[in-house]
This record gives C-alpha cells, structure tokens and sequence, in this order.
C-alpha cells in the first residue's frame, strides 16, 4: 500500500489516482461564484429546449400508480421493444429487445459497462483526440489504457483509417468514437467510416460507436457505424435520451449489440446500478412512442441557423474553424490571441461574462482551442460573439 505525503497509507486507491482531471473545474467553480446577471454560458452540453411536458406527465403518473420499486435489470420490456423499434426505424438494424439491448442510466453508464464487460488490465482502447472528456477516465476505471489518434481540423476531424492501423498493437481490442463528436461537431460519413471499418474487421476490433448526437445532422447524412457490412456483430451501439427528447437529467440511455456483450454488460449492471430508474423509464417509453418528428425537424432547424452564426461570424473574427455538420459544439483556434486555452477561457469570463471550455480538456489537439457549446438562443449567441469580439480584438497579437 502505498504512502501519502505525510507517510500515512494512502485510502484511495491508485486506479482513481490515474484519473486524469477534467481540467475545467476551476472555471465551473469561477462561474458559481459570479453574478448571473448578464451572464450568458456556451459551456454545458445540454439542450436548451425543455423535456416535452406529456413524457414528464407520463413519469409522474407511473410514479403516482406506484411503479416506484425496483425494475428488470436491462430495463422494463416494453422499452426496449420500444428502443429495437426505433432503431429499426431510423437505422433499418434489428436487435432482439430481449438479448440485445440494455437500458442504462444515461450513455454514460453504457459505455462505463461496455468498458467492464470487454478489458483486461492492460487492453489498449483506441480513441480519435480531440475526444469526450469523459472517456479516458471511464477506460482508467476499467484497468484498461487509453491510445489516442490526433485528428486535425483540416481533415474535419475525420479519423484516418492509415493512423489508425499505425496506433494497433497487440494490447488493442476496443476502438471507442462519438459521431457526430464532442467537442467538434465533426460528423465522420459513410465513405470515412467504411475505411475506418476495413480496419476494424483486419485487425479484429471491437466498436463502441456513441451515437448519442445522431439525429443532430445539418446538410448531411448520418450513417450508423453498426449498419456498414460485418460491423453489427463487431460494435456496440450506445445512444440515449438526453439530446434528442431534451432529458439529460433523467439519465437514461440504452446500449444494442451482440449478445454475448449485453450479456455481460447486464451481468456487472446487476451488481452495480441494479437496474434503471422506474419512472424514468416510462417517461423514455412515451418519448419514443410519441411521433414528435416534425416538432423536432424545427428544433434542428434552429440549432442549424446557430451553427452557420457562430462558423461564420468566428472565423470572420479569426478565430478559425472547420465547419460542424453534427452535435452543437464548434472548437474555434484561438492562436491569434497567444493566450492559453485555460487564460481565454478564464479572462473572457472575468471581463465579458461568457463562459466557454477550454479545448486541451478534451485532448491534446484542443491545445490553443476553446469548445463552444451553442444550445442558446440565437440572440444570446449573437450577443456572445459581439463581447468575444471585443475581446479577441483586445489579446489580438
């Protein structure tokens, strides 16, 4: 066991010790301490949009039947009967709701099981960088290691099936990827991911595709790794509830994928999570089983006018960036100003009140980058760019 700075026996134990930080703490606290008066926030990746009021009068009048008690550990049937349809309809994949798919609490908690059930100590998980913040820590918690492929903007982010192959060794058994991506907005299309899938199916990988931003696509379209030949019996597909029906703090999420992995994902659900929460369950079922299709083409509709906004209005600034087709995020260069990520960052919200997140805190290729986050309305989104104007303007070098 090992010793403390002050030679007590350290209580914690190494694997959280290897928990890198998430790096933008310091300004979270920063921005609670502040006055919220004027106050406008680019940083939280959740919807603005509320969650629609018949899937919370679904919950409360499940809670108020009593369905408060525990529930079946991959979830109540009739929601994954409701998942493998929905995923039929818009991806044209079958998944048996009985023997592949789980219900999780929020994707997280698929990709954190997926991690359990698929590493050894020391199994290598590639993933692209820039990434989700939340990935590597999941992958340290699992024992496993976590290699990351830089992407360049000039490639769009796109994970290049040449470096791809380079970072395989004989450790790799997972290759982990959003798409479309935090913090990029990349989107990866059909002729990217088959080349991404060649790979996989050579050197024998297992997929986890976190799809969760899916049905948030502008001008292209979206092609679910699972459904490229060969890759359904490779990939575990993880989507969720947060983005598309407005729940993030509902934390409900599901995984679908071969058998034998949900077997084992439900093996360690049962002695961790239990089994998701009850009414929030029924809440996601009159989601999904509500056709809300064109109400929801007009939110995308909104969130399209945002990006084309900020992606013009930034690189009119200077600060450069690759046009997003996907998520709400935008990760502009803020080499102009020669300031740090996390001196941006901090010094726009001290004197322009808008809150960002600095880039490296998603990898080493958000170095000199800042992650925008734009599920604000438009005029707050214009007003954020008239102040980071002026503040570019001021660091300008």
């Amino acid at each position: 066991m090992s010793e403390d700075n002050s030679g007590q026996k350290k209580r914690t134990s190494q694997r959280v010790g290897r928990i890198t930080g998430v790096g933008f703490a310091r300004f979270l606290k920063l921005l609670h301490s502040m006055s919220k008066e004027g106050l406008i926030s680019l940083s939280v990746g959740e919807p603005d949009f509320g969650t629609p009021a018949h899937v919370c009068e679904a919950a409360a009048q499940a809670a108020s039947e009593g369905w408060t008690k525990y529930t079946p550990s991959p979830g109540f049937p009739e929601l994954r009967q409701a998942i493998a349809d929905n995923i039929q309809k818009r991806h044209g994949l079958e998944y048996d709701p009985e023997t592949e798919i789980i219900v999780t609490v929020g994707a997280s908690q698929a990709i954190d099981l997926g991690f359990r059930s698929l590493l050894d100590p020391g199994d290598e998980v590639i993933t692209p960088d820039p990434h989700y913040i939340c990935y590597p820590p999941s992958i340290t918690l699992s024992e496993g290691v976590t290699v990351r492929i830089p992407t360049y903007p000039e490639d769009n982010y796109a994970l290049e099936p040449d470096n791809l192959e380079a970072a395989i060794t004989a450790r790799t058994k997972v290759l982990l990827f959003g798409n479309p991506a935090n913090p990029t907005g990349a989107l990866m299309e059909k002729k990217a991911l088959e080349g991404v899938a060649a790979v996989v199916e050579k050197h024998d990988l297992i997929v986890i595709a976190d799809e969760i931003y899916n049905t948030f696509v502008y001008g292209a379209k979206f092609t679910s790794f699972p459904t490229l030949p060969g890759m359904k019996n490779r990939t575990l597909l993880v989507d969720g509830f947060s983005k598309r029906y407005g729940m993030p703090g509902w934390r409900i999420g599901y995984a679908a994928g071969p058998k034998d992995i949900i077997s084992a994902m439900l093996e360690t659900m049962q002695h961790t999570m239990l089994c998701p929460p009850n009414p929030t369950q029924w809440a996601a079922l009159a989601a999904l089983t509500t056709d809300d299709e064109a109400d929801f083409q007009k939110v995308v509709e909104h969130y399209d006018q945002r990006r084309l906004l900020l992606y013009s209005e930034l690189n009119r600034i200077g600060l450069k960036t690759p046009e997003p087709k996907g998520a709400f995020y935008i990760l502009p260069d803020i080499s102009v100003t020669g300031l740090s990520a996390s001196d941006f960052v901090e010094k726009l919200l001290l004197e322009e009140k808008v809150m960002c997140l600095p880039g490296d805190s998603f990898g080493e290729q958000g170095k000199n980058h800042i992650r925008i986050c734009y599920a604000t309305p438009y005029e707050g989104l214009q007003q954020a760019l008239v102040r980071i104007e002026n503040f570019v303007n001021r660091y300008r070098k």
